[in-house]
């Protein structure tokens, strides 16, 4: 809090008077803004400070933001404060606030967040997911829930099974609406939403407008606020991308070499199939580097036991499929790694949005083959940005580099050096901390500016 000293002329004026600032600003109610300054955050995003205000007012939203961006406080800081404000008990069965998101991953994080910023206040949220025993699930239901967080499998599972109701909810999130479209999910969600009172609240967030989506809005929405951070396809500036070209049977090769740089401290490598990310771990295990795998063979309890094993160091890799490009926040995430190129432009800004959060920096390098050129080519023009060459390589393939329309005067294979995929500074050294306690540190331009609730 920062004092106004133009009031500080007595007599006139006998104290300071502070000048709201920060969270602060957004009048949000004690409770919330204790919960807020407990987790240091004191500077809210673009779209907390665009949307927060309108949804206190009870508008209807339409939010486009790419990922990173924290719209998952967005939309909880209001939520918890209107719930608050007009404490209406939810009663057996009942359901106040129903945040709908496309994966489990995502639903666990909006539910994990929902428990800081409302630590002081007394409502009750309950998460509901498929893969998991649902008794418990249906025991926190029947007792009723001011915010419900949930997949919409399971949860239309449940709505027949008579566990719930949602007459009379409050407020309805749709939260990543394109990659629903993706997973086929329109269909159950038209479905839920046709059993939420026309009176609630309504905000639809997404990473890009496709058509269906727009559509969407135009049945879910009433007269709504409409927010876009970045556009459609964007990618966070403070990432370094590059593209490293390969021959494809040497990219296992090179992704062994890569990380045997110490540099790379914590890193998401994305592969395009499930066989594909178990072969990736099982190659990386023969040489000695801890990796684990999450993707959908996985039970839902090998997933959390691999997100909290990457999560505190106890493995440096984690390979992933696309349902890890969404939701996943982890902190401290130094680099994301492209081991097959996604063939949707959206799956790759999703996945790098991985690194470089609540204003660190990051490192993305996609590992291309002959057969990806294309996918690459609609990436740039999707993102519309050239993503930088990296040929000191030992495995640099000038051939697939030339098919690109670019050379870039390979050395003789025995004349290369290693590359150091880590931070270069000035000075020539690493400049990110050491970790500590498997987490890597704060570097000092970090802790000066925390945002909340990031996406």
């Amino acid at each position: 809090m920062q004092t106004n000293t133009a009031l500080q002329t007595p007599p006139i004026v006998d104290e300071t008077q502070p000048t709201p600032n920060g969270f602060d600003a957004l009048n949000l109610i004690d409770p919330i803004c204790r919960a807020v300054r407990d987790e240091e955050y004191t500077n809210p995003t673009p779209i907390q400070m665009q949307a927060v205000p309108h949804l206190l007012e009870g508008r209807d939203l339409l939010g486009c933001a790419q990922t990173g961006t924290g719209k998952t406080a967005a939309f909880a800081l209001p939520i918890l404060q209107r719930l608050q404000e007009s404490n209406q008990p939810a009663g057996p069965k009942g359901v106040r606030s129903l945040i709908l998101t496309p994966t489990r991953e995502l639903a666990v994080q909006i539910s994990e967040s929902l428990d800081v910023y409302g630590r002081y206040m007394n409502l009750k949220q309950t998460v509901v997911y498929g893969g998991v025993r649902q008794e418990k699930q249906v025991k926190a239901l029947r007792r009723g829930v001011d915010i419900l967080v949930a997949t919409p499998g399971r949860l239309l599972d449940l709505y027949n099974q008579k566990c719930f109701h949602l007459d009379k909810v409050e407020i309805f999130v749709l939260d990543e609406a394109d990659r629903m479209l993706d997973m086929g999910f329109l269909p159950d969600v038209k479905k839920i939403h046709s059993k939420i009172s026309k009176n609630s609240q309504a905000m639809l967030f997404s990473a890009t407008m496709p058509k269906e989506i727009q559509h969407l809005t135009q049945s879910f929405l009433k007269d709504p606020v409409k927010i876009e951070v970045a556009p459609p396809s964007t990618t966070v500036e403070k990432i370094d991308q590059r593209v490293l070209f390969v021959d494809r049977e040497n990219k296992n090769a090179l992704l062994k070499s890569m990380l045997e740089d110490a540099t790379i401290e914590r890193a998401l490598i994305f592969a395009r199939t499930k066989h594909g990310a178990n072969k990736i771990v099982k190659n990386l295990s023969k040489s000695k580097i801890k990796a684990d795998a999450i993707h959908g063979n996985k039970s839902q309890s090998a997933r959390i036991d691999a997100l909290n094993k990457f999560k505190t160091g106890k493995v440096r890799v984690l390979v992933a499929t696309d349902i890890a490009s969404r939701g996943i926040d982890v902190d401290g995430i130094t680099h994301v790694i492209n081991y097959e190129l996604p063939n949707e432009p959206e799956s790759y800004v999703h996945r790098i949005g991985r690194t470089a959060r609540a204003g660190a920096t990051g490192m993305a390098l996609s590992l291309c083959d002959l057969g990806e050129l294309g996918y690459l080519k609609r990436i740039e023009q999707a993102t519309n940005k050239t993503v930088a060459v990296e040929a000191d390589h030992i495995y640099h393939s000038e051939s697939i580099a030339s098919k690109r329309g670019r050379s870039f005067g390979s050395k003789p294979k025995s004349t290369q050096r290693k590359r150091n995929f880590g931070y270069r500074p000035a000075s020539g050294k690493n400049s990110r901390p050491a970790a500590r306690n498997g987490r890597p540190q704060r570097g000092n331009a970090q802790r000066s500016r925390r945002t909340a609730g990031n996406s």
